[in-house]
């Protein structure tokens, strides 16, 4: 199984428990494939920087770099027209579909009303730990 994890997912993954944080301590178990694009990595890399300064938690560099050597790193498809209304969230859809991944897995209202796109399914986290137990 292959999934794209917007960042709200890894981040709430990394700083709090919850769905997320069980997400990411799956994938650690090979439970499914992460994937990203070199737009969802910079956005990480941000937002993790930003939750790190805020939060004054230590550095979270070591997670990254376990991101950039074990997920499947894609260019993004480019798509024919934005299909969110965000167009900052078309990046997780453009990396789901470059990587015939079954799963973008989000907490995001906007990415959550696709549903679906293109063969990619549309899932809060609650839903995707229930799919990779099965």
């Amino acid at each position: 199984m292959k999934a794209v994890l917007d960042n709200n997912v890894l981040v709430s993954g990394n700083f709090w428990n919850g769905p997320p944080s069980e997400i990411l301590n799956a994938w650690q178990k090979r439970r499914f494939d992460l994937t990203v694009s070199p737009p969802i990595l910079e956005e990480y890399r941000r937002v993790l920087a930003e939750m790190t300064k805020k939060h004054g938690i230590p550095a979270v560099r070591p997670v990254l770099e376990i991101i950039e050597l074990r997920a499947e790193m894609v260019e993004p498809a480019l798509l024919a027209k934005p299909i969110c209304s965000d167009l900052d969230d078309d990046k997780f859809v453009e990396a789901a579909v470059a990587a015939s991944a079954d799963y973008a897995v989000s907490g995001d209202a906007v990415l959550l009303r696709l549903k679906s796109y293109r063969g990619v399914e549309i899932v809060r986290p609650a839903r995707f730990l229930e799919l990779i137990s099965l």
